[in-house]
């Protein structure tokens, strides 16, 4: 019970990582907030918390939204008393494109939800985390970090590099009130993230590469989001204790190869 009566808030806990986190976190004892755009993305995780005993909650908020993310903590404050985690981890793949065929508007999408969400659920936590200390894990990537060959994913890695920078700025900005901020940098993962990304002429672009062995050195597929919400909890959890400003590379190998998947 790594987690035991831990107040944990999870941004994008519908699905995939999100989803798997926030159970294995009530698994852990955690009292789990779930929070997505819409009840209906996270009633399921919340359901199947407290059919297995556990307390979980559902808000609703766009992270990119000030005022949602505002009514959101607040819900969150309400029904637990405080904050001890927070797991930053809403995002999109976005747009995959051409620099010169990306629209600002979809340069704009993946910015506001990957880098501006990931601002500002930490902004509206903070306050609450610096009452008693706890722990900051951002969902960040290979992608931006240790891989640069995934072609037209610009904004997506770009986003994806300024968690990084965020999770050491923070690190050492909370450090004295005894938060730690850390990183997950999950490689390819299999869940739904793929159904919000657009690849446009991708195939286009980039330097061909071929490993006839395949790109998943350790296990020769892609990770699961149960691997990624075992690093998460470690991370949020008190074994954790002497840990921060740190990514932690989920991903098989894969970046070490660092070509396209």
């Amino acid at each position: 019970m790594q987690l035991r009566n831990k107040a944990c808030l999870v941004t994008g806990a519908g699905s995939g990582i999100g989803r798997s986190t926030a159970l294995l976190m009530a698994r852990e004892g955690a009292r789990v907030a779930a929070m997505s755009r819409t009840v209906e993305e996270v009633q399921e995780t919340v359901d199947e918390i407290r059919a297995a005993g556990g307390e979980a909650i559902s808000t609703c908020a766009d992270v990119s939204g000030e005022d949602d993310m505002i009514r959101g903590v607040a819900e969150v404050v309400a029904a637990f008393g405080t904050i001890d985690v927070v797991f930053a981890n809403a995002g999109v793949n976005g747009v995959w494109a051409a620099l010169e065929d990306l629209s600002a508007a979809e340069w704009d999408h993946t910015i506001a939800i990957n880098l501006r969400g990931t601002f500002l659920t930490l902004k509206y936590t903070i306050p609450h985390l610096k009452k008693q200390g706890g722990a900051v894990v951002i969902n960040s990537s290979v992608n931006g970090t240790r891989v640069f060959s995934n072609s037209g994913a610009t904004a997506y890695g770009a986003t994806k590099a300024a968690q990084i920078a965020i999770t050491k700025m923070a690190a050492l900005e909370l450090a004295e009130h005894g938060i730690r901020v850390n990183a997950v940098c999950p490689g390819a993962i299999e869940t739904e993230i793929g159904d919000n990304t657009e690849k446009r002429g991708t195939e286009q672009l980039g330097v061909p590469v071929d490993f006839p062995r395949g790109w998943h050195p350790l296990r020769g597929a892609p990770g699961t989001a149960d691997q990624v919400a075992r690093a998460v909890v470690f991370l949020a959890s008190d074994a954790a204790d002497h840990i921060t400003g740190t990514e932690m590379w989920i991903d098989g190998g894969e970046s070490l190869v660092g070509i396209k998947g």
